[in-house]
């Protein structure tokens, strides 16, 4: 599978929203990934459906979800008549996993499931066949611009082994602190789709950046013998 990047809008310039989703639309993003945060589950606030709606009237492109909020199934049909093309709701988040996932598909949109960095792939192990993509946090979520921890790699190859070994239709998604330096290093671990907002976004030339962590994701490859 080609490595695809969705580039988070959590970075973007607000004030110019549209010309900057336009300049990563152009240069092959997959998909905008958006950052939903509630000041509680995670220490921040960001945006809720409207903005989605917003977004989703000025792009093509899939809008990715990432809810990192207190009790998701209260709000997942709102983010999915926003326009959400996939919702990721947090593991650590819901009590009914299994239920979460199936109320998001029987909104038509896929259902992901996403661990923070100390969070053990064991926690989502049985529910990773009801989701279309899990997504791993490489830094602790609620804030842009963190260093990647570099002990979730192992998470990231633990994750594809199991899903390949199983043969689950779930991609790995993993989003905190992917830059030049460490798209080779999650690729090669099995990472299948990429989340960079700084490192696009804070780029003078987002379209440039965009071009060149695809390029690089493209020469790594995964290596099932990575260690």
């Amino acid at each position: 599978m080609t490595v695809r990047i969705s580039p988070s809008i959590l970075s973007a310039n607000f004030a110019a929203l549209g010309e900057e989703i336009r300049k990563v639309e152009d240069a092959g993003a997959h998909a905008l990934h958006v950052d939903v945060m509630d000041g509680h589950f995670v220490p921040n606030i960001t945006i809720g459906p409207p903005v989605v709606r917003s977004i989703r009237k000025v792009t093509n492109l899939p809008l990715d979800v990432h809810l990192m909020i207190t009790d998701p199934d209260k709000y997942i049909p709102a983010f999915a008549d926003a326009g959400a093309s996939v919702l990721t709701v947090h593991a650590e988040a819901v009590v009914h996993l299994d239920r979460t996932l199936n109320f998001i598909r029987s909104q038509n949109i896929s259902p992901g499931v996403s661990i923070n960095p100390a969070t053990p792939v064991s926690l989502v192990e049985h529910a990773l066949g009801l989701a279309d993509m899990l997504l791993i946090m490489t830094v602790n979520p609620g804030f842009g611009g963190q260093k990647f921890i570099p002990y979730t790699v192992a998470k990231v190859r633990e994750a594809r082994k199991l899903i390949e070994a199983r043969n689950y239709n779930c991609v790995i998604e993993v989003d905190g602190g992917i830059d030049t330096l460490t798209v080779p290093t999650v690729v090669k671990a099995g990472a299948q789709v990429l989340v960079a907002g700084s490192a696009i976004f804070h780029d003078p030339d987002p379209a440039r950046k965009l071009k060149e962590l695809l390029e690089i994701a493209a020469s790594v490859g995964y290596d099932r013998g990575y260690v």
